[in-house]
Parts: structure tokens; C-alpha cells; sequence
């Protein structure tokens, strides 16, 4: 928790959400940063994990990681791998706090960033992280940028990096946004569509991000990308149908 006399720069209960899969290798890069920065910043906080059908000792490293905090670690797990958006918006649901961040699993990005995140929280409903330098293969740059510029053909959203997976958001803009449809990385895409639509304040600030030194990489095979590509369609016509912003009636956003 937060040192005594000392004002928590995120007031209240903080969810960290850890999107896993077979990421026992990884954990110990994420996990004990997170604790320390979080009993910085937090009054209270929790840890999310969830567990997207991991093979591995995800789980055990993760309790074992945690020591003496181990009730502030709550675990979500899939029997079998339902993917990212499916993996990450499930932790979001499960998320119990005032504040809700989440940070892939991978270690690809330093928890301790979190603080960053922080400091822009109080002019903020959303501080979200984007890569300075994407430490990933040449493809998977091209891929991601080929992906943005769709988001801000079809989506009207410009911000940068919109799939980057570290954000912190106050509880009230996720109330806004739920629920989520996407079951995808498109998560992302969506959560920024929709607070931009309900006049949230978004803030952005860039992060380091470091090369993967275990696991597998998922994401960058044609057949994958096809069918983000097809659902980023499907899913902006979707929400133009069916969603508004909560309390707004009359025609559907971005008709």
C-alpha cells in the first residue's frame, strides 16, 4: 500500500490485469515490478491474472511470485486459449478497482512504467502507453502500422500505437465502454472508439518497449492478419448499428 502521510497518486483500489499464456518464463520480469510500483502508487490494489490455457507453470510462478501478498493475487483461468481480446476483457470484467490497468505478460513492458501512466491520471479518464521503438521483428512493425492506419481510416481514432497493451483507465470509463465486444486485439480499437464517442478524456505517453526473451510470439502469420483485418470491418459496421454513447439516443455514432 501506499506509505503512510503519503497522498496514493492513484486514490482508492487499483486492478493490474495480466493477460497469460504460457508466460512462466516471463513472469518474474512483470510480477515483482508490478508489486513494488503498485504498493507505490496504490492505496490498495489486486492483481489480476488470467490464464489463457496456459501448458506451463504460468499459475505457480505467479502465486509463488507474489510471497507474502499472495491473497491480492486473483486468478481467471480458460481451459483451453481463447486469444487476447477474449483473455484481456475477461480480466477487465473480473477487475474490482477504483483505477484498471492492464500490461501484457510477455515482459515486453516494464510495470514500473506504470507509474508514468500515473502522472497524467488526474487530468485523465485513459493514459495510454505507445512504443517509442517497437523491440519486435520488422513484419510485425509493418503489420501494426498497416493496422493503425485502418483504425484511423474506419474508426476515426488517431492516436498512435492504438494496440499497444498497457493503459490505465478510471472505473467510470470502463463502466462506459462495457461491454466489450471485440474478441480480439481489436479490444484496443474499441476501447478507444468508445471513449473518444462519449467525450472522455484520452491521454497518451510514450513507453520503452523490450524484445521478448522467452516464450513464443503470437500474431504476424497472414491467415491471423486476414482475419483482423475482416474484423475490423465487421466490427466498426456493428457498433455504427447497434451502439451509442450511454444516455445519448437518435442515430448510431459515425452514421
Amino acid at each position: 500500500m501506499a506509505e503512510a502521510g503519503r497522498e496514493a497518486a492513484l486514490p482508492g483500489l487499483v486492478s493490474l490485469v495480466v493477460p497469460a499464456h504460457n508466460e512462466a518464463q516471463n513472469l518474474p520480469r512483470v510480477i515483482p515490478p508490478a508489486r513494488a510500483v503498485l504498493g507505490h502508487l496504490a492505496d490498495d490494489y489486486e492483481l489480476v491474472l488470467v490464464d489463457d490455457g496456459s501448458s506451463d507453470e504460468t499459475v505457480a510462478v505467479a502465486r509463488r511470485l507474489m510471497g507474502e501478498e499472495g491473497e491480492r493475487l486473483r486468478v481467471v483461468s480458460h481451459p483451453r486459449q481463447a486469444g487476447y481480446g477474449v483473455t484481456v476483457a475477461d480480466g477487465l470484467r473480473a477487475a474490482r478497482g477504483d483505477w484498471v490497468a492492464f500490461v501484457d505478460g510477455d515482459g515486453q513492458f516494464d510495470p514500473a512504467d506504470l507509474s508514468r501512466l500515473a502522472e497524467l491520471a488526474p487530468e485523465a479518464d485513459m493514459v495510454a502507453g505507445w512504443r517509442l521503438h517497437r523491440a519486435d521483428p520488422w513484419h510485425r512493425s509493418v503489420v501494426s502500422g498497416t493496422f493503425n492506419v485502418l483504425v484511423r481510416l474506419l474508426y476515426g481514432v488517431t492516436y498512435r500505437d492504438v494496440d499497444c497493451g498497457f493503459k490505465l483507465m478510471r472505473r467510470g470509463l470502463l463502466d462506459q465502454v462495457s461491454p466489450i465486444r471485440a474478441r480480439s486485439a481489436l479490444l484496443n480499437t474499441e476501447i478507444y472508439f468508445k471513449a473518444g464517442r462519449c467525450g472522455l478524456r484520452i491521454r497518451q505517453v510514450g513507453l520503452v518497449h523490450h524484445p521478448r526473451l522467452a516464450g513464443q510470439r503470437s500474431g504476424g502469420r497472414l491467415v491471423p492478419i486476414l482475419r483482423a483485418v475482416r474484423d475490423l470491418v465487421r466490427l466498426r459496421l456493428t457498433l455504427a448499428r447497434s451502439w451509442r454513447p450511454p444516455g445519448r439516443t437518435g442515430s448510431a455514432p459515425g452514421q
